[in-house]
């Protein structure tokens, strides 16, 4: 009987593997292939960067909500990092790597870098609480990368980069030009991002996240998750794979953050808010914590909504309201619960019955 739950348990992930990759194909045909028979408005098309960044987003926080067990909320803080990042580095790059897909990665691996370091500043502190705290401390510090951004001014020049706090108390040489301007944040930022660059990103975080739930680094995430003083007592470090759950969902939402940067020509430091970090916070929860399939439906649904129903006026955000009630209730009902046990319970005869055929054979 063991051998056979480890078999529909292997077979499980892998299916779940194969789903989630097979969304994100089939819906990248079926975009492209709306965009060529001219079925897309412009304002759908302009939603699709945003989307895959959302996406991206919504993976990364189930890592640190779904699998580690950790309610944060302060996931826009780190997309603010990476997004003001990435815009750096795309102006101090410009000259050395035309190319802009190439440009765009670079500036996608600087802004996640520099996520994760922010995510190792704040987890190594932050982690050692829980519950109630953990999420008053991560939401705490999203509002002060707001505020931080918001007092921040470079510029770059035949000189280099040049930074100051609060004031701009730096004069730039003829030719220069000021990339974050305080609260006024950037202005004239050449658009790389696309759709492509972003299912390309998705499909990187897919593979990745769920390579690691499946390992042994994951089992023990997972661990912690399920009971912390159980995973101590055989030896797995509680603090180290709460940090690197932490660090790496960080490092995601910096590359989501320079995905989505580079989609505008404008960007400010209130596009990272608190109502950012509860929108992708609703992605996860309606998805289902742990499900990383559902994070990707949620994402892309929820953010096409209010956009589909725009038709109907004044009556769109209580529609939309209604339906997120709707899909909340469904979520939590004992026919979601019912329904999942029937298909686990028929999957589970189909295992039994190939291994009784084999021993039969």
């Amino acid at each position: 009987m063991l051998q056979k739950f480890k078999k529909y348990a292997v077979s499980r992930r892998g299916r779940d593997s194969l789903l989630c990759f097979g969304i994100v194909l089939i819906a990248y045909i079926a975009v492209q292939a709306a965009i060529a028979g001219g079925a897309l408005s412009s304002q759908m098309k302009g939603l699709l960067v945003p989307i895959c960044a959302y996406v991206v987003m919504a993976i990364s926080l189930n890592l640190t909500v779904g699998i580690l067990g950790e309610l944060s909320l302060g996931h826009a803080g780190f997309m603010s990092v990476g997004a003001f990042a990435g815009i750096v580095a795309t102006t101090a790059l410009a000259e050395t790597i035309p190319s802009a897909p190439l440009r765009l990665a670079a500036a996608m691996l600087v802004g996640g870098l520099c996520a994760a370091v922010a995510g190792v500043l704040v987890g190594v502190p932050v982690l050692r609480l829980k519950g109630d705290y953990l999420a008053i401390v991560t939401l705490a510090f999203g509002e002060i990368i707001k505020n931080i951004v918001n007092v921040i001014y470079i510029g770059m020049d035949g000189r280099g980069l040049h930074f100051s706090l609060v004031t701009q108390n730096f004069t730039l040489e003829e030719g220069g030009k000021m990339i974050i301007s305080g609260p006024i944040g950037v202005s004239g930022v050449k658009t790389l991002s696309t759709f492509t660059s972003g299912v390309v990103l998705i499909l990187i975080t897919v593979f990745f996240v769920l390579n690691l739930i499946n390992s042994r680094a994951g089992r023990a995430i997972m661990s912690v998750r399920d009971n912390k003083i159980a995973a101590d007592s055989i030896g797995i470090s509680v603090t180290r794979y709460k940090l690197l759950a932490f660090v790496i969902s960080a490092a995601f939402a910096g590359m989501a953050g320079t995905l989505y940067a580079m989609n505008f020509s404008t960007v400010t430091a209130a596009k990272f808010d608190f109502n950012t970090s509860i929108l992708i916070l609703v992605f996860v929860v309606l998805g289902g914590l742990g499900n990383i399939w559902g994070s990707i439906i949620a994402a892309a649904l929820l953010t096409l909504l209010p956009e589909l129903l725009r038709e109907v006026g004044d009556y769109r955000m209580l529609i939309y309201a209604i339906l997120l009630i709707g899909m909340m209730l469904f979520n939590n009902s004992k026919l979601k619960r019912r329904l999942m046990e029937q298909r686990s319970l028929k999957q589970m005869e189909k295992l039994e019955q190939a291994a009784d055929g084999k021993e039969g054979a």
